[in-house]
């Protein structure tokens, strides 16, 4: 919770969402991935999302560091997607996002 003067400003978690997508650029298919995301609400934000894709290494590797990149879930939802640490190991098969988009506004979506 973030509290500005006397007024709290609460996080909402809206639950999470898992399953295999297609990352893209510019609507260029790059890899397949499988993704583990939880979205929240905050008023001042909106509907924002962070979790981790997972993906062979030599993958993660190419995609890692590149902007505009998308995933396209399974369920047909299109979120912006972009890597929350600065380096990726060499040998990762996972990677941690932040992600906006077309994420479910409530946690019954």
């Amino acid at each position: 919770m973030m509290i500005r003067g006397n007024k709290a400003k609460a996080l909402r978690y809206l639950g999470g969402i898992s399953g295999q997508g297609i990352v893209t650029q510019n609507g260029k298919r790059l890899a397949q991935a499988n993704f583990d995301l939880d979205g929240y609400f905050r008023a001042a934000v909106g509907v924002t999302g962070s979790g981790e894709i997972q993906a062979p290494a030599e993958i993660l590797k190419g995609l890692f560091g590149r902007t505009d990149l998308q995933l396209l879930t399974d369920r047909g939802l299109l979120l912006d997607l972009s890597f929350s640490d600065a380096t990726l190991a060499p040998a990762s098969e996972v990677a941690h996002v932040d992600v906006t988009g077309q994420l479910p506004t409530t946690p019954s979506d």
